[in-house]
């Protein structure tokens, strides 16, 4: 039965570094089953993610990545090796809107997504009979303006409890602590429903009808403390005309924030996404 690691590089360019690293997977019995690699020309940065067969590969993947170790200080590299027998643990927050919530656990219980739910948390409890339905821990925490320091304390308890890799906003209608972004940084990933940046902030959709658009969007993002200006990892448009009420584009929209938010998450699950500064490298 084979067995599959990921590696994932990013490092200043410089000549030999896919010899040198394709060669060292060999060297060590590894098969290279798919390979992406850019070179940013403005950046001089470089950019690679392998999938590898690892079933040849003598020992455990620390001994790898120990070997490997080497090479990564030789070129400078921020790199990641991970075993993708080892499932990402997901915990999902949510308010009341549900339907990026339920295209997640479609997705989820239907095998497209490489992960588990750990659990889902909202300052509502209406969502509740869903995911229990599913077998999911759900956690009711609410948030107001008097009780927010502490309701957040509870949120990362949650998630900490639960181990969770990645924390996924699906349509969460809080803002989170900036401490809560820094430590989770590159790990919490939000849908966004404009195309940002623009119509950031609340009711995105009323603004877009109020400055007469003609496409209008989503956007999924990693979080960060700035409000809807994390690094993007996925967008999508549906054109739309004058005849089109603020409702239609909320509807609209909907369908728009599903895909674009699955897309998003399943492309975190895969490694397929790499953050440069404020930009992404995504190998979809």
């Amino acid at each position: 039965m084979s067995h599959f690691y990921r590696l994932v590089v990013s490092c200043p360019d410089r000549v030999g570094i896919v010899s040198r690293v394709s060669s060292f997977i060999a060297d060590q019995g590894g098969w290279i089953t798919e390979a992406n690699q850019h070179s940013d020309l403005a950046t001089k940065r470089f950019f690679m993610r392998y999938e590898i067969d690892a079933t040849g590969i003598a020992g455990d993947i620390q001994s790898l990545r120990d070997a490997f170790a080497v090479i990564a200080e030789e070129f400078g590299m921020q790199w990641m090796l991970h075993d993708t027998s080892r499932r990402r643990r997901l915990a999902i927050m949510v308010s009341r809107e549900s339907h990026c919530l339920v295209d997640l656990l479609y997705r989820w219980t239907a095998g497209e997504l490489e992960c588990d739910i750990a659990c889902v948390i909202s300052n509502h409890d209406d969502l509740r009979p869903l995911v229990e339905w599913h077998g999911i821990a759900y956690h009711h925490v609410p948030v107001s303006r008097e009780n927010k320091p502490q309701a957040f304390t509870q949120v990362e308890h949650f998630i900490e409890t639960s181990k969770a890799d990645a924390i996924v906003l699906a349509r969460y209608m809080q803002i989170l602590p900036p401490a809560l972004c820094e430590r989770y940084s590159g790990r919490v990933i939000n849908i966004h429903h404009s195309f940002l940046p623009s119509f950031a902030g609340a009711k995105p959709y009323h603004q877009a009808h109020e400055r007469g658009v003609k496409l209008i969007g989503a956007t999924c993002h990693y979080v960060t403390e700035e409000l809807d200006a994390g690094p993007i990892i996925e967008q999508d448009i549906q054109r739309v005309t004058h005849c089109h009420t603020p409702d239609d584009l909320v509807r609209i929209g909907r369908d728009i924030e599903k895909a674009v938010l699955a897309r998003g998450v399943r492309w975190h699950l895969q490694d397929r996404v790499l953050i440069d500064g404020n930009k992404t490298v995504v190998f979809a």
